[in-house]
């Protein structure tokens, strides 16, 4: 007979909603539920705290109380949403007074961006990859780069398509521009699109800038992770920068980590990716988030006619829905994360 523990560790799960949303939020009724049946499974006591905007002392007041915060807050809600400037000051504060924060804002600021897509270029999974600081510099380089073939453009920070544009030569000084949210299909002058993007830069805003991946309508694969191991896959048709004759996307089909598909993909990122990204962003493995994701489009065929495989980008700050297996996956690296500095602080055992 299992001994519940007299001191379970406390776990804050924290999304955005109103003040009634967080005046009604039970772990059984919300989006998250599974998420809580995994940290009660670990026996981790699990509690809701939504982030409502304007209420940052009532949120720090609530998570200084915890032993550890999961966070599903996206940084982008739309064109000009609300950012999450408020509350990632509250999880700075929070995380500095020794509490565990994931992801913490300064982990998504170097994987949860598209500036991970340049800094992680010459690994594996990297293309012919740049980033434009600014508009002079976009306003220079991107024509050459387009001469030699369709371009897709990025924000810095985006979801759902958003700021993300497929661009091409057409006739003359004309470009041909696809808007991956809505898949509007425009020809405008080169110089007028570049224009356009100079609100992009405002406020410190950056531009990505890929090569379009011809093979993107055989689909992508989105890998999820749980600190440094596969937690499980997620395959989807794209069509948001197809033809619009290919018409919607169909769900996204998730799997466990053993999917015979894509245990090549999965032993790439255990052995390699996952070691060399954390390396090259300058954090370590518990840096991590306990969930995060992957997503790859498919590159040229190898040498051997393999599949290779590119970053399209990684999502870390609001990775949800997640594959069944993924919950417990979440669980236990957030319960190993805490019994390790439990350990590390001998005030605390007992």
């Amino acid at each position: 007979m299992t001994v519940p523990d007299p001191h379970p560790f406390k776990v804050a799960v924290v999304w955005r909603g109103d003040a009634r949303a967080r005046a009604e939020a039970r772990p059984e009724t919300s989006r998250f539920a599974a998420v809580f049946a995994a940290l009660e499974r670990q026996g981790l006591a699990a509690e809701p705290a939504v982030w409502v905007e304007g209420g940052a002392d009532l949120l720090r007041a609530q998570l200084m109380a915890v032993d550890a915060v999961l966070v599903w807050v996206n940084p982008v809600t739309e064109d000009a949403g609300e950012g999450r400037g408020a509350l990632d000051a509250v999880l700075r504060e929070v995380a500095a007074a020794g509490i565990l924060v994931s992801g913490h804002p300064d982990v998504i600021d170097r994987m949860g961006t598209k500036e991970v897509l340049v800094r992680t270029r010459k690994m594996g999974w990297g293309s012919d990859t740049y980033l434009y600081a600014s508009y002079a510099a976009l306003a220079a380089e991107f024509p050459g780069r387009l001469a030699e073939g369709p371009r897709v453009l990025k924000r810095s920070r985006g979801n759902g398509g958003i700021g993300v544009w497929k661009v091409e030569r057409a006739a003359g000084p004309d470009v041909s521009v696809q808007e991956a949210r809505d898949r509007s299909l425009r020809t405008v002058p080169l110089d007028a699109f570049l224009a356009e993007r100079g609100a992009d830069f405002a406020a410190g805003g950056a531009l990505a800038d890929q090569p379009f991946q011809a093979r993107h309508l055989e689909g992508m694969v989105r890998c999820y992770v749980s600190g440094t191991r596969v937690a499980g896959f997620g395959a989807q048709y794209v069509t948001a920068l197809a033809p619009p004759e290919h018409g919607r996307a169909p769900p996204r089909l998730y799997s466990g980590p053993d999917d015979a598909r894509f245990q090549h993909l999965r032993g790439l990122m255990e052995a390699e990716w996952i070691p060399e990204m954390t390396r090259l962003l300058g954090l370590v493995p518990d840096d991590l988030p306990v969930v995060w994701d992957a997503d790859f489009l498919l590159g040229p065929k190898g040498a051997g006619g393999e599949d290779t495989y590119v970053l399209c980008e990684i999502n870390a700050s609001s990775v949800y829905p997640i594959p069944n297996e993924a919950h417990d996956a979440l669980a236990g690296t957030t319960s190993a994360r805490l019994t390790a500095a439990r350990a590390r602080r001998p005030e605390m055992r007992a």
